[in-house]
């Protein structure tokens, strides 16, 4: 038995759900964003940012330039929102990109059942986050999040991509608590990713390494 979040109605498929629907809706062995777009077309921005981020936020061995198809979209979905566009759009050459459907299956499976146990938490709060001016604001940070995580470097995408999967998953259930939270957490990557550009991966490890320590030392 599914446990689906008691907010959602009959039609209003819990965001878990909808990404299984979207991938396992097609047949053939590879998927275009423009199929992947047209599935989840009726969920706004929320959810093509949420499945274009879960590649940087599953541990899934992905095949060379995937990160780079994905991270692209982001970038112009997180502008439009920015913008106060109400519908998403993609040129037409990003628009047939395509992706194997086992990895993205494979990615989305292994994402789904931490997705259920946050959706189940989820309940309308705050409603500021479901304004025009709200979606607009959370554009700005996703546009933020979605440079850094376009940066070839490492320590730059993980933390940005889990900001805005819970900030969108927030912004889904009309949860401005998450959507906060999303938020902060995609701040805390900017941090990172500061700190990688101007000290080096090794030398940003080694401080956040220092700081984990010294918290947890006066923890105790």
């Amino acid at each position: 038995m599914k446990i689906k979040p008691p907010f959602l109605g009959p039609k209003h498929e819990a965001a878990s759900d909808a990404l299984e629907r979207a991938v396992n809706q097609h047949s053939h062995d590879y998927v275009s964003l423009g199929e992947l777009m047209h599935a989840l077309h009726e969920r706004g921005f929320g959810l093509l940012m949420l499945v274009l981020v879960l590649p940087n936020c599953v541990p899934v061995p992905l095949p060379p330039g995937i990160s780079t198809i994905f991270s692209l979209p982001l970038l112009f979905l997180s502008t439009q929102m920015l913008m106060g566009l109400d519908s998403p759009w993609l040129p037409g050459w990003l628009h047939k990109k395509k992706i194997n459907r086992r990895t993205l299956a494979k990615i989305i499976s292994r994402a789904n059942p931490r997705l259920k146990k946050i959706e189940i938490l989820l309940r309308p709060r705050l409603s500021f986050a479901s304004t025009h001016t709200g979606e607009k604001l959370l554009g700005g940070f996703w546009l933020i999040f979605s440079l850094s995580i376009a940066i070839p470097l490492p320590m730059t995408n993980f933390i940005p991509g889990v900001g805005i999967l819970v900030s969108a998953l927030g912004l889904l259930s009309k949860d401005g608590v998450v959507l906060l939270l999303g938020i902060l957490i995609g701040l805390g990557g900017i941090v990172v990713t500061t700190m990688v550009i101007f000290l080096g991966a090794q030398a940003a490890s080694a401080l956040l390494d220092y700081a984990a320590n010294f918290i947890g030392t006066m923890g105790n």
